[in-house]
């Protein structure tokens, strides 16, 4: 049968990762989880329990394609209580998780042969995405110094028409200042370049909070969902926020290639608005888990790491230990039961000399990896001497 070429994207490693690690639990294998970014917590309670009297009293139909009016009103008191930002709900829209806002996004602000920016390291779907939707993605590759963010040299006289950042940055956890995001969104507006921000890791922060990019524009298009800080991934809800003149043009789409986000999924996001003691909790189970292995990763051989801002994972340089990092990472899984993700996944020139640890798991767990990669790596080291 006939084919598109726009099908031939490249796997996500990660997912290969957990296949693997799946099939050693199969066979009985005890494996520690530092491969994905999902919580190891499920929904907040609150959030569970609106579901369950909704299941009662209500159909749980289609929705609105906007999203439900609860929802959208709660998301922009959310962004008062985090940020100071006074924002209509009306231009919030509620999607399929993040995942269909960048569908959206790039279906809204770009056409077919359109050149967008994305840093590297990044989120590998990105790139993918773009490419199956025939855009061109440029690489940008962003400097251990500049905290690997893009930063406005990077995109003066390229030609782009499109600019996506991440900050939290996945996998690298670093945050734009302030200061340095409001530069890149007066390069973007300086060269006519339309900003796509994802702030799917705001919440979870150790020490500064991240910054919105509503904060100095209105003049963007910011996605958000439950997935990180709000311990729903399988729920599949998120939401944009795009110009009071774009939300017509983004409904329309919407309604053609989505219809709605799944109705329980919303309002168990009511509900998880409701939730900030239980979600606050879970996040600083990520701020122990988080010290630990800052403490422990360079103790046991992992010490050329980026500064994790935000999120939950750490990127480490493994240069001086591999040139390989899929190989690296199959042999920490194989002999020592811990999946860990190969920065092949984020960084296509550089990721064969990184990796990336998640702590998004439970601390005994995270105490239970260390001491294994810790083995690990002295008997790898006496094999090697």
């Amino acid at each position: 049968m006939r084919v598109s070429t726009r099908g031939e994207v490249d796997a996500f490693i990660v997912m290969d990762v957990m296949t693997r690690a799946a099939e050693l639990e199969a066979e009985g294998r005890h494996i520690i989880h530092m491969e994905v970014g999902q919580p190891g917590t499920p929904a907040p309670k609150a959030a569970r329990d609106k579901l369950s009297r909704a299941l009662e009293t209500e159909s749980l139909g289609y929705s609105l394609t906007v999203g439900l009016p609860e929802l959208r009103e709660g998301i922009a008191k959310l962004y008062d209580r985090w940020y100071g930002v006074d924002l209509d709900p009306e231009r919030v829209i509620i999607t399929s998780g993040s995942s269909a806002g960048f569908l959206l996004s790039f279906a809204s602000l770009f056409d077919a042969g359109d050149r967008v920016g994305i840093g590297a390291p990044g989120y590998p779907s990105y790139l993918q995405i773009l490419k199956a939707m025939d855009l061109e993605p440029v690489v940008l590759e962003t400097a251990e110094a500049r905290r690997f963010q893009p930063a406005p040299e990077d995109i003066r006289g390229v030609g782009l028409d499109g600019l996506m950042v991440a900050s939290p940055g996945n996998p690298s956890g670093t945050m734009l200042s302030k200061s340095a995001l409001t530069e890149l969104v007066e390069a973007t507006q300086a060269e006519g370049t339309a900003l796509i921000s994802d702030e799917i890791y705001h919440g979870l922060h150790y020490e500064e909070r991240a910054h919105t990019a509503l904060e100095i524009t209105d003049d963007t298009y910011v996605i958000n969902s439950f997935s990180k800080y709000f311990s729903m991934t399988g729920w599949r809800v998120g939401w944009m926020v795009v110009p009071e003149d774009h939300v017509r043009r983004v409904e329309r789409l919407a309604q053609h290639m989505f219809i709605c986000a799944p109705t329980a999924s919303q309002v168990v996001a009511c509900g998880a608005l409701e939730a900030m003691d239980e979600l606050e909790e879970s996040r600083a189970v990520y701020a122990r888990n988080r010290a630990l292995l800052l403490k422990g990763l360079p103790k046991a051989g992992f010490g050329h790491i980026a500064p994790p801002d935000g999120g939950f994972y750490i990127y480490a340089d493994v240069s001086a230990l591999t040139e390989d990092s899929r190989a690296f990472a199959r042999e920490i899984l194989e002999e020592a039961g811990v999946a860990v993700t190969p920065g092949l996944d984020f960084d296509k020139a550089r990721g064969l000399r990184t990796l990336r640890f998640s702590y998004a798991g439970a601390t005994e767990d995270i105490e239970e990896g260390l001491l294994r990669l810790e083995k690990f790596m002295a008997r790898r080291g006496a094999l090697v001497d």
